[in-house]
């Protein structure tokens, strides 16, 4: 064995690091729809051929910020020709809840409502505008509760959505108190719409067995295809997900596309029909969470230095 060392210049040591950029890491690379981008041939959610007997779907959306719900009269959806079915909380024929990370979110409203745009009824029939009016119809009956409408107010009266938790190092009130200067201070930060050009939308085809295939503009196929399952009560591997493009994302369908998902899947198992729900930007965007502004306090402790 030879004890030879080879020693190389930082010129050659740069050239076995250097790339023939005709074919290798950082050539320009068109994204492989790009041609159908441009000439209108990609196909959305909402571009797909529709059925004959589809149905569309329209949510009948909270006026109330908080309220509990004291009846709903449905009956007078079917005076409006064209409606299949409307359907409430207790017509879900499995989980309510459809909440991604933690529960609290319920499909359609279980007895209270707790944010103005919290969907209470999905109706679909034969066209949008037609399930729109129906859903209209109904008569909703509320009595009003105090609503927290400031998340300082939330702050003050420990109003909290989850468990508080604390980041911790040493002893910050001793800290604090010894400091010979002192920094006190609130900011508030804008909440953000995340403003995709293609609203939220799902089409659900029922399949043998009791399953769904269904199309939907999602960044998380997996959680839709596991909370459709959860929302009829039936396996995992009894759905399908075809999800081919979304018209823009940026977060505001990792976990909001599971809405119309379901309420397609559950409105398709009862009634047997395909059944898509595409939503208006409007009801879009008073309908979906996104991300939250924020309120924070600051305390700090400093010397001259």
């Amino acid at each position: 064995m030879s004890n030879h060392v080879t020693t190389r210049t930082q010129e050659e040591i740069a050239a076995l690091f250097t790339q023939d950029l005709v074919t290798g890491v950082g050539r320009s690379v068109k994204h492989d729809s790009a041609p159908k981008h441009v000439s209108g041939e990609a196909v959305y959610v909402d571009d797909r051929l529709e059925f004959p007997n589809q149905l569309h779907v329209y949510a009948r959306m909270s006026e109330r910020a908080h309220a509990r719900i004291v009846s709903i009269d449905t009956s007078p959806c079917y005076q409006i020709p064209g409606v299949a079915i409307a359907i409430t909380a207790k017509d879900v024929p499995g989980q309510l809840d459809i909440g991604a990370v933690m529960p609290g979110d319920p499909l359609l409203a279980d007895g209270k409502v707790e944010f103005i745009g919290q969907p209470v009824i999905a109706v679909a029939a034969d066209s949008l505008e037609t399930a729109r009016k129906a859903a209209m119809a109904a008569i909703i009956d509320y009595e009003d509760l105090e609503p927290v409408l400031d998340v300082v107010e939330a702050l003050h009266k420990k109003h909290f959505v989850l468990d508080s938790h604390t980041h911790k190092r040493g002893d910050s009130a001793t800290a604090l108190a010894s400091a010979p200067r002192r920094l006190q201070g609130s900011l508030h930060i804008g909440g953000q719409e995340h403003f995709y050009l293609e609203t939220q939308v799902s089409s659900v085809m029922p399949t043998e067995d009791g399953g769904m295939i269904v199309y939907t503009s999602t960044q998380n196929p997996t959680e839709v295809q596991k909370l459709v399952a959860e929302v009829l009560g039936v396996p995992m591997n009894k759905i399908v997900i075809d999800m081919r493009r979304m018209g823009g994302g940026f977060g505001g369908k990792e976990t909001q596309a599971a809405g119309p998902a379901c309420l397609c899947a559950v409105i398709a198992h009862l009634t047997g029909r395909p059944t898509k729900m595409r939503l208006p930007r409007m009801e879009d965007m008073t309908m979906t969470g996104k991300r939250h502004p924020f309120y924070v306090e600051y305390d700090v402790g400093f010397d001259d230095d």
